[in-house]
């Protein structure tokens, strides 16, 4: 037998046990132990079969080693009709999680007991696939298609009280899986329970599956396999017999597996979880967190302090005053209310956290004895160094001081206290108590164990760390500029901004760039767009104005309620701004242009090309250490479609070299904006793409 599958009999019962820690994975090797108990057990008089998970979970899905690998035998689809036609009675015991192939083989068995807190769910479509182990056609049989594509086509993971209602589970009881298993198998055998294979089941009621594609295909933001799986689960009604839905799930499966958006979710997938492994904080501890201050109480320092607050830190938020430190503890208030309706605090927590957790002051002095204090005020270099400057004479020794800048240049903040080593960025996005993705900003001289601290507050927050470098912006403001210059041009050369925006949301972004800055608020890019210019801008640039005509009329977006679309109270999202045009179309006067005709085609190609470019300067310059970190930073805090894994995973699938002939075609139009990024000359020339790099480091 396998070492990772064991085998023993108790009694007439023969028990088979993963143990392949953490996670019980389906390699190979767990595989031929199924399939190798099976038919031990059948050759040995028993007349029942356990399988159950040793350590903290059941078949928690499949192996990621082997992702992207050919498969090799025995497959998946094989062990679960094995054990499915076996002769014996066999019965699962779930605890922990039984994900994607883990609930194949458990849906393959013919009974199945599970633990209160085991959650199943058969999450594949996260991975641009579906599930190709008979998911599709025995999930429906048991759950009902409606029940069975929600299960499917979100990829959630269902607790297992919804899941004994749904009929995936026989029975739910605490005890030990082993226990509660055998026990169950022996009551079965004592009532002589029936063999039940789901293959043999009825099909399942059908539904207009026409419609439910449209539907999931609409909400997945042009996402491929929600909307296949669909198809898949529509075999299990229509196919003449279960034999002819496994072939059409395989075949749909065998589609996905090549597609490009399979192959950008499996690159999504390994980079999140590569993206905070960095050589240089092996072995380095970092700093204990006790109580965290928060310095400014506006929308971004309570969505900082909120977020610190659900993850059980106290915290200590400064204002300037009474009726600001007031005002600051209703949006914290309202925040953790939000967090109440959602189902993820309880009303006496919140209660609890505002009574205990959360000190207001407006004194300075009150911060001496916080482990780390993270400053939100206005993105002003002399007000970040004033502030600075406060906290030096003020924090405790080791004491970490952290600015949640957006742009400006941290190594300057730091080079104006006595500490520097103690001095990182910490770049929430907004809101922050929602928002994944968390930029730590390493300066010239910060300590290994305060990056590390960083890091490791990232993962209490729950958030997505990325290690970024000094630049103005960073890893994705930076970026963010570039692609948003390039949207500028094509808004000045004859695009609306709307056009834009819903050209860029049809390829599958979040939000188009001018309905984001509505949301960021376009003060922030105004700051910084007058920051540029008074440093002295290169006169091959372009430039345009009529986005600061609308922050000099008060305009700043959803927080004024008018930017570049007007918002009404109560109204989702909002209308364009009947403003904007005009202002754009005097721009174009005052600088000569005649406006032209852009397709939506040309107007992603365009916006998607410049965002590869820098970002190809962003890793060049080390700003960001490797491509994936880039695409990281821009699929959790800009709304990249996650189905196609980032700009340069994107620019990857698309050739590196049809990448570079179209900046040199744009170049003869406009030979500044459009300058190669050397990083992309370089990898051109070596017949290499950035996955190259991911590969290296």
């Amino acid at each position: 037998m396998s070492q990772v599958i064991e085998y023993e009999k108790e009694g007439d019962i023969a028990v088979l046990s993963a143990n392949n820690p953490p996670v019980n994975a389906l390699g190979v090797e767990v595989r031929r132990g199924l399939m190798d108990g099976i038919e031990r057990a059948e050759t040995e008089g028993v007349r029942a079969v356990l399988i159950y998970g040793r350590g903290r979970t059941y078949f928690a899905g499949a192996d990621i080693r082997e992702f992207g690998k050919p498969p090799q035998d025995p497959w998946l689809p094989a062990i679960c009709d094995r054990i499915e036609a076996s002769p014996l009675l066999v019965v699962s015991a779930l605890h922990g999680t039984a994900l994607g192939g883990g609930l194949e083989v458990a849906l393959s068995c013919h009974y199945r007991i599970a633990v209160p807190s085991t959650k199943i769910g058969l999450p594949e479509v996260n991975l641009g696939i579906i599930p190709g182990a008979g998911g599709t056609q025995r999930l429906p049989r048991v759950a009902g298609v409606t029940a069975a594509l929600d299960v499917i086509t979100t990829g959630r993971h269902v607790q297992a009280p919804e899941a004994l209602e749904m009929g995936v589970l026989d029975k739910v009881q605490d005890g030990d899986p082993r226990e509660i298993g055998l026990a169950y198998a022996r009551e079965l055998l004592a009532v002589k329970a029936p063999r039940r294979p789901i293959c043999d089941m009825a099909k399942p009621t059908p539904i207009d599956f026409d419609a439910a594609y449209d539907a999931v295909l609409r909400k997945g933001r042009g996402q491929l396999s929600p909307a296949i799986a669909v198809r898949a689960v529509q075999a299990s009604c229509e196919a003449d017999d279960f034999t002819a839905g496994q072939a059409r799930e395989r075949e749909l499966f065998t589609q996905l597996m090549a597609s490009d958006q399979r192959k950008g979710l499996i690159h999504a997938f390994f980079a999140e979880r590569a993206v905070s492994k960095l050589p240089e904080l092996q072995g380095v501890r970092p700093r204990d967190l006790h109580q965290i201050g928060v310095i400014g109480g506006g929308t971004m320092g309570a969505g900082i302090a909120t977020s610190a607050l659900l993850a059980g830190l106290p915290v200590l938020l400064l204002e300037m005053s009474s009726e600001a430190a007031s005002a600051a503890q209703d949006r914290i208030a309202s925040n953790l209310a939000g967090a109440v309706k959602r189902g993820k605090l309880s009303p006496d927590d919140q209660a609890d956290i505002l009574r205990n957790k959360l000190s207001l002051a407006v004194d300075y002095d009150a911060l001496s004895g916080v482990d780390l204090v993270i400053e939100a005020v206005f993105e002003n270099m002399e007000v970040k160094k004033q502030v600075f400057a406060r906290l030096d004479a003020v924090c405790k020794k080791g004491a970490i001081l952290a600015t949640n800048t957006s742009y400006l240049d941290i190594n300057e903040i730091a080079q104006s206290v006595s500490r520097p080593h103690d001095v990182v960025g910490l770049h929430f996005f907004s809101p922050a108590h929602v928002m994944k993705l968390l930029e730590i900003v390493v300066a010239d001289h910060t300590s290994p164990e305060v990056v590390a601290t960083g890091f490791a507050l990232g993962k209490r927050l729950g958030k997505v760390s990325v290690r970024a470098g000094v630049c103005d912006g960073f890893i994705g403001n930076r970026i963010l500029s570039a692609y948003r210059t390039c949207a500028d041009h094509m808004v000045l050369d004859g695009a609306s901004p709307f056009q834009i925006d819903v050209a860029l949301t049809r390829f599958g972004f979040a939000m188009g760039p001018f309905a984001m800055s509505d949301l960021a608020g376009l003060d922030i890019g105004w700051a910084a767009r007058k920051r540029k210019r008074a440093a002295g801008q290169d006169p091959r640039a372009r430039d345009s104005i009529y986005a600061d005509k609308l922050c000099e009329a008060g305009h700043f977006g959803q927080k004024t309620g008018r930017g570049y679309y007007v918002y009404e109270k109560g109204k989702r999202g909002g209308q364009p701004n009947p403003d904007v045009l005009p202002l754009i179309e005097a721009d174009r006067a005052a600088q000569g242009i005649s406006p032209r005709t852009f397709s939506d085609e040309e107007i992603v190609r365009r916006y998607m090309v410049a965002m590869v470019n820098e970002a190809a300067r962003v890793v060049g310059d080390g700003v960001a250490r490797r491509p994936l970190d880039v695409d990281v930073t821009l699929l959790y805090g800009y709304g990249f479609p996650r189905y196609m894994g980032g700009p340069l995973k994107w620019s990857d699938l698309q050739g590196l070299p049809n990448v570079l002939d179209d900046i040199r075609k744009w170049s003869e139009q406009d030979a500044y904006f459009w300058q190669p990024a050397p990083l992309l000359v370089k990898l051109e020339a070596e017949d290499r793409c950035f996955d190259d790099l991911n590969k290296e480091r």
